[in-house]
């Protein structure tokens, strides 16, 4: 299931990330939700669920880092 709003989104991830990490997760999870919806599209046996997760937590780490318990904007 896509997310319509950050509201939506898991607590795993609405409970660690800054609002626009967020933005940035959402988006990428609703993107790659569409573009793997297809199996043949994954590269493995993981669900779409599971593959739009990951990709969106990439998407994340290009902006953001793991500081200890706290993800913040790379320099």
């Amino acid at each position: 299931m896509q997310y319509k709003t950050n509201k939506d989104l898991p607590e795993n991830v609405s409970n660690v990330l800054a609002s626009h990490a967020q933005d940035i997760y959402r988006e990428a999870f609703n993107h790659a939700w569409e573009q793997y919806a297809n199996p043949q599209e994954r590269r493995d046996d993981t669900s779409c669920e599971e593959t739009a997760h990951k990709v969106a937590w990439a998407a994340v780490k290009h902006k953001y880092e793991k500081a200890g318990n706290t993800w913040t904007v790379k320099k």
